[in-house]
Order: structure tokens, then sequence, then C-alpha cells
């Protein structure tokens, strides 16, 4: 399956063109050079494709090459970056 993740700054989030119903990752920007990872919804019939795995990817990926800082609300976020270590470094303590 091959899937294109989009960011959209003026709605503060990254997508998967699914049709009706669009898989997201949420963000806000509660201080200069952060971003808080709210959300991440897929919809139940595109659910087991690795889906919010890209998307948190490409949000993970986008802080990194903006020299971002990371606050995972999300748990699905946090896990997410649990278990890479990779992004371990981009987390606001």
């Amino acid at each position: 399956m091959e899937t294109t993740v989009t960011h959209d700054k003026e709605y503060q989030q990254f997508t998967v063109a699914l049709g009706e119903d669009d898989a997201e990752l949420a963000y806000s920007t509660p201080a200069e050079n952060t971003l808080d990872f709210t959300h991440t919804y897929v919809p139940v019939a595109a659910r087991g494709k690795g889906l919010a795995n890209k998307l948190i990817e490409a949000g993970m990926q986008y802080a990194k090459s903006n020299n971002l800082k990371v606050i995972a609300t999300c748990p699905v976020v946090a896990k997410y970056v649990e278990q890479h270590d990779e992004y371990k470094s981009l987390l606001k303590i």
C-alpha cells in the first residue's frame, strides 16, 4: 500500500488521504520551536497497516529537520519514541 503523508501547517496536522475519512497526526505549538503531538487517528477500516507509524515518522522527521523539540502528549507517539532511540533526543524535557 503506497501512502503519501502530507503536512498542513495551517491545520497543524500530518495526514494520509484515505477518501472520506483521513488518517491524521495532529499537533499544537505550545512554545517557540516546539511541537506537541496531541493525537493520532486512523479510521477503523485502515488500522493494522502501519499508517500511524508512517504519520509519526513524518512528524518526527519534520521536527528533526527543523530543529524542533517534541512533546508526546499522544500515547501512541510516546510509545513510538520509546521504541525508536533515534528520536529520544528530540523530546522536550
